[in-house]
């Protein structure tokens, strides 16, 4: 059995988004059904282009106090700008807010928080701050927004080094470090898979294109965990194998890391190489 365990995020920044027609707003802008949030459930989203290409990936959450959104801290000024942008003359409020960001993995980390294990599951913290099983994969764990001081105060602590080789094994993407901005499509890392898209609704910023993609099968590449045997190369190295490229390494640590790999490649390839070292693409992780 593992512990669970307990990571501050540094990386990671909350906004919060208030106002009477904030719902309405994100509902037309971000690839997710915004009428499944409430604070028993969370969601997880992205924004895109108008040509359906990734910008943003995040987290949103449900308090009394509005919606709580949780993404990348270097990008979150750039995202609230680009809301901005979108907001006209909605009454739509958007602002950062200074809560700290854990993740609590590891088994019955969800028990330890007083949640069901399903995605998205949720809870208000008394004291403020909200608790959600990523809505990705439960089995990544338990995204804490603020509360540090109360129901992680009997958790033992973890680094978030930890953490990203937990979200590694599990083949999870981290926003722009496996994702391109401006480039990547949301199907190329498995987005529906990990519940972040929503073809059912409405319209959305990039949904045409999204839709295409999808029902015409036009992906051609996907984002997959691979080993590395070797030093790990930088993110943007060029995978190789018989002496064409056949995709490009993402984010990395020790001997794991995420690939975006050209489907037609993956099988029968023969070895694959990055630099020095060797890349063995691995099984898809189930949802």
């Amino acid at each position: 059995m593992d512990t669970p365990r307990a990571a501050r995020l540094e990386d990671r920044a909350v906004l919060r988004l208030g106002g009477s027609e904030v719902r309405d707003f994100l509902q037309g802008l971000v690839s997710n059904d915004v009428e499944r949030l409430g604070p028993e459930s969370a969601i997880y989203a992205a924004l895109l282009t108008p040509q359906g290409k990734y910008l943003f990936d995040f987290f949103l959450a449900d308090t009394s106090d509005g919606l709580l959104l949780e993404g990348e801290a270097e990008r979150l000024g750039p995202l609230a700008k680009r809301l901005s942008m979108y907001r006209l003359r909605a009454d739509v409020e958007i602002e950062a807010v200074d809560l700290a960001v854990h993740a609590v993995f590891g088994d019955r980390a969800a028990a330890a928080l007083g949640l069901d294990d399903a995605p998205g599951a949720a809870r208000v913290l008394e004291g403020g701050g909200m608790a959600f099983v990523d809505p990705r994969d439960a089995r990544a764990g338990i995204r804490v927004l603020g509360g540090a001081a109360g129901p992680l105060g009997d958790i033992a602590q973890a680094s978030a080094a930890d953490y990203d080789r937990h979200r590694l094994a599990l083949g999870l993407p981290d926003g722009s470090r496996d994702l391109e901005v401006d480039r990547s499509i949301l199907l190329e890392a498995d987005f529906e898979a990990l519940n972040g898209v929503d073809f059912k609704k409405g319209c959305y910023v990039g949904q045409e294109v999204t839709a295409r993609t999808k029902h015409r099968g036009l992906v051609r590449k996907r984002l997959r965990p691979v080993a590395v045997q070797g030093p790990l190369p930088a993110p943007g190295t060029p995978i190789l194998a018989g002496g064409r490229e056949v995709g490009t390494l993402r984010s990395g640590r020790d001997d794991r890391a995420l690939a975006l790999l050209r489907l037609d490649a993956v099988e029968g390839a023969g070895e694959m190489t990055a630099e020095a070292s060797r890349i063995t693409p691995l099984p898809e992780v189930a949802r």
